[in-house]
């Protein structure tokens, strides 16, 4: 759910004055923590998926099925987990500087301009279905 105007207004308001008021920690909580924290952890998913392939095979070789079964379950948590991580990673362009330039303010916009069209589109849907 986006946020209003004026809730972006008051975020991008603190932002400010948290970098005002200590730009130390303002630019530590920037994001490539986050980043790092996510890229890790997509890595860990990768080593766990290939530790579920070799408990998988060594399953089937030494013919102790529930051993298979193991493997192939931390196969599937692992891919799991690198997806959703993958998917939760930042982009490296997507947080916004600290002077919050004009690259933070479009985005809203054509984010707001296509919730508009959607929101105009229901409508005339609604309307049309109304009508009948």
């Amino acid at each position: 759910m986006p946020l209003s105007e004026h809730e972006q207004r008051m975020l991008e308001q603190m932002e400010r004055a948290l970098y005002a008021e200590d730009p130390k920690f303002a630019t530590a909580l920037e994001g490539s923590g986050l980043r790092t924290y996510t890229r890790r952890r997509v890595y860990q998913a990768v080593a766990g998926f290939l530790v579920g392939i070799a408990l998988l095979m060594a399953g089937m070789v030494a013919k102790q099925v529930w051993l298979s079964v193991v493997g192939f379950l931390v196969m599937l948590g692992c891919a799991v987990l690198a997806v959703t991580g993958w998917r939760k990673a930042p982009k490296p362009g997507e947080q916004p500087a600290a002077g919050g330039g004009q690259q933070a303010s479009r985005q809203p916009r054509q984010k707001r301009s296509m919730m508009d069209r959607i929101e105009q589109r229901w409508q005339r849907r609604r309307d049309e279905q109304g009508g009948q």
